[in-house]
């Protein structure tokens, strides 16, 4: 499905006249029959980048920005056999509701987004976005917070507190609390960037297993790193891939995916840019070879 000026009009028209109508939609939905679907495993498509201002996508510095062409990509993904749901902030799964696309899907609510990209206030990443309460109201499947450590910034402990208080709020409503942790830190340029060593993503993903009274509904979103093993050997909390970047070599991005996917802690995946935006623009082609390796 292509998303025309005319399926753009009309949601701008229901969110002009009648913007209850997308309560009623999340209200009347097909609910999915659980989190994970045919493969077994949980397959994601990710568009909450727009909301941190991330809007790059391999080359292109706006490649989200123009939100009738993302809708249409991730219509086209979620339309593909596999695909179980999406992971979003409630503009985007709003804008999709109204295009029926989350019929029977897994929808996950995107949390905290107040720590913009390339801001001196990143790592302090206020919820800003959905609360548990709006997602179990709305019917939806679980929340997601991005939870990054900078032990040279001290407002981490505020996000910290933050995210630990949403994952108790996500199990108090027995919805899935999708945790995405990292060790942080400034670079020479005063870059925020996430340290993707084995010993950090084994760190991070302890801090985040911890977090709450409960990790009864918790699940890890944890980047694949080249010692995978130590990785998942750090938690037993189902884990979701974090699919990362558009590469330019597609087909050594998969087979590292592959690889992980072999442990029985990755339960599923979540891909965004890399889904959306492959480097040859086809969409259809990206998931099913995803949906593939997931089902190999």
């Amino acid at each position: 499905m292509r998303v025309t000026a005319k399926d753009i009009a009309e949601i701008v028209s229901v969110r002009v006249e009648h913007p209850e109508r997308i309560a009623e939609l999340a209200a009347a939905r097909v609910q999915p029959d659980g989190l994970v679907g045919s493969t077994g495993r949980l397959l994601l498509v990710a568009a909450d980048h727009p909301a941190r201002g991330a809007l790059r996508a391999g080359d292109d510095p706006l490649a989200m920005g123009d939100r009738a062409e993302l809708l249409s990509r991730m219509v086209r993904a979620l339309e593909r056999p596999g695909v179980d749901g999406v992971l979003g902030t409630a503009d985007v799964i709003e804008d999709l509701l109204l295009l029926g696309a989350l019929e029977g899907k897994v929808v996950i609510g995107s949390m905290n987004r107040g720590g913009l990209a390339g801001t001196d206030f990143e790592i302090d990443d206020k919820f800003t976005a959905y609360d548990a309460a709006s997602i179990a109201a709305a019917g939806y499947q679980g929340g997601k917070m991005l939870f990054r450590i900078d032990p040279r910034d001290p407002a981490t402990p505020a996000t910290m507190q933050a995210c630990a208080e949403a994952v108790r709020d996500l199990a108090d409503h027995r919805v899935m609390a999708m945790v995405e942790p990292f060790i942080s830190g400034r670079d020479a340029a005063g870059r925020l960037r996430n340290d993707l060593s084995t010993e950090a993503v084994v760190r991070s993903a302890n801090v985040a297993a911890g977090l709450a009274p409960t990790s009864a509904y918790t699940w890890l979103k944890l980047p694949v790193v080249d010692n995978m093993e130590a990785v998942l050997a750090a938690s037993t909390l189902p884990v979701v891939l974090l699919g990362g970047e558009v590469s330019a070599d597609q087909d050594a991005q998969f087979a590292t995916w592959s690889k992980a996917l072999t442990s029985p802690t990755v339960r599923g995946m979540v891909v965004g840019r890399s889904l959306l935006f492959p480097p040859d623009g086809q969409v259809e082609d990206a998931v099913d070879a995803t949906v593939e390796m997931m089902t190999a």
